[in-house]
């Protein structure tokens, strides 16, 4: 056999075999599940709003709220059937760094909550997220402790 023909045959083969790629359904995924996600933001926000807080405050409850959801549906494995489907419309919001961290975690949780999911968190999940959610809680509870003693830190 030719080796010309051989060659045209197998990708015959393989142009049969391989899924189509449905690009355009896949962007329309993607776009209309993470402008729902940033809708979901924006209604936090705007109740926020109205019960009197500051833009800063606000943007950071939205912030806590969506990864603490994105948290809860890693853990029942729901946020995993959202990204199948979404893309990158569920994985590039804040909602993306919340699964990063719990769901390697999730995989060792037969090991326990301490040693599985604690212990994996930490050494799996993006150390430098981790750090930086442990430091800005830390440095917040600094900042609350001399703020309520009237200490000025700057």
């Amino acid at each position: 056999m030719d080796p010309l023909e051989s060659k045209k045959t197998y990708q015959d083969y393989v142009d049969k075999k391989s899924p189509n790629s449905k690009i355009l359904k896949n962007c329309f995924n993607a776009f209309w599940v993470g402008g729902l996600i940033c809708t979901i933001g924006q209604v936090i926000f705007n109740i926020c709003k109205e019960r009197g807080f500051d833009t800063q405050t606000c943007g950071t409850i939205v912030s806590i709220l969506l990864i603490g959801i994105s948290a809860f549906l890693t853990g029942i494995n729901l946020f995993n059937k959202i990204g199948k489907f979404a893309g990158a419309g569920s994985l590039i919001p804040i909602t993306g760094f919340a699964n990063s961290i719990v769901s390697p975690a999730m995989e060792y949780k037969s090991e326990g909550y301490v040693m599985g999911v604690g212990g994996k968190m930490f050494t799996v999940a993006g150390p430098v997220l981790v750090f930086g959610i442990s430091t800005s809680i830390l440095v917040g509870i600094i900042f609350l402790i001399f703020n309520t003693q009237n200490i000025t830190l700057v």
